[in-house]
């Protein structure tokens, strides 16, 4: 009777979305962070040179406003007036507008890379291809937000009102005095809105207590608010947000197994060409033009090829006298 047969280990599942990690090892952090900086100073760049037309961008924001007004999505304007007249909600809503964008999103990739580094590719590739695809968006449809309106359209600009609290001037989010490195018409989509998103999918998937999955909620939608509440962004805008990294999130995958393809193409020619380059023909004992009959030994090869027995033969041969024939 044969042996019993156990069962084949099972063999892993493959990638599925955000959940999971194609193999690859561990992430390193000299290769992820210049990644990242390389990612966002095209996005900024990117994001100044778009700047179109400011009537263009005021007609695009003109229109997005009457769509909201026609199917009843007009939160705006109730928004704006409560933060407007309460400085208890309006100053600290411009604090989260000017500053939670650029340190929570940081601090949830830093707390993947570390604590969920299985997820963290997939993860951060995610964000920066919704980042781009939002960069599309800044480039086709240039929109006035609301605060940069006209007065007659109701709304107030609380960045403006408020910025004595602050470290923002009146032109921009921006610290005082960059207001004009900054493209102040990139509103739609709204990427507050998206990379808020995008923090509370990673909360809510990739945290073990209530608290973060409290936050995973919570965020998104008072971004959501703040947005809207301190007349940077339209309803639309933010809608656009989720949408721009939902298209981010179906693409990601592919992006990395594209990649995957492109490091592995890469290296495989790096590898033959080093190998080539390094190989060298084996050296030969015998020069080319000299000939031994067969079973014929050169002295210095007896004891590299000979066994122990040729060693005691060969030693023995050399003081015997030779056979009598």
């Amino acid at each position: 009777m044969g042996a019993p047969q156990t069962d084949a280990p099972q063999a892993a599942a493959a990638p599925d979305g955000i959940g999971t990690e194609p193999a690859g090892g561990r992430p390193r952090w000299w290769t992820e962070l210049p990644l990242i900086v390389l990612v966002y100073a095209a996005y900024s760049a990117g994001r100044l040179l778009a700047r179109g037309d400011v009537s263009t961008a005021v007609d695009h924001g003109l229109a997005i406003l009457r769509i909201e007004k026609a199917l009843y999505l007009n939160a705006e304007h109730p928004l704006n007036r409560l933060f407007t007249e309460h400085a208890w909600l309006g100053i600290p809503a411009d604090f989260a507008y000017a500053s939670l964008h650029y340190l929570v999103t940081p601090a949830i990739l830093i707390w993947l890379f570390r604590r969920r580094p299985a997820h963290y590719r997939i993860a951060r590739t995610w964000l920066m291809v919704s980042t781009l695809i939002g960069l599309v968006g800044f480039t086709l449809l240039p929109t006035c937000p609301p605060r940069l309106l006209e007065a007659g359209h109701g709304f107030v600009d609380t960045m403006a009102q408020y910025s004595s609290y602050g470290w923002w001037g009146a032109e921009a989010s921006a610290p005082r005095g960059l207001g004009g490195m900054t493209n102040q018409y990139a509103a739609m989509p709204s990427l507050h809105v998206g990379w808020a998103l995008w923090c509370g999918v990673m909360l809510w998937k990739h945290g073990r207590s209530r608290a973060a999955r409290v936050l995973a909620v919570a965020y998104p939608l008072i971004t959501t608010v703040v947005v809207m509440g301190t007349a940077n962004h339209y309803f639309l805008d933010a809608a656009a947000g989720g949408a721009v990294m939902a298209a981010g999130l179906l693409l990601a995958p592919r992006v990395m197994r594209l990649a995957e393809r492109v490091r592995t193409g890469v290296a495989a020619r790096v590898k033959s060409r080093f190998v080539a380059g390094t190989s060298a023909a084996p050296s030969r004992v015998v020069s080319p033009g000299c000939q031994t009959s067969a079973g014929e030994r050169i002295p210095q090869q007896r004891g590299a090829a000979g066994g122990p027995a040729d060693a005691e033969a060969g030693a023995a041969g050399d003081g015997a006298p030779a056979a009598a024939r």
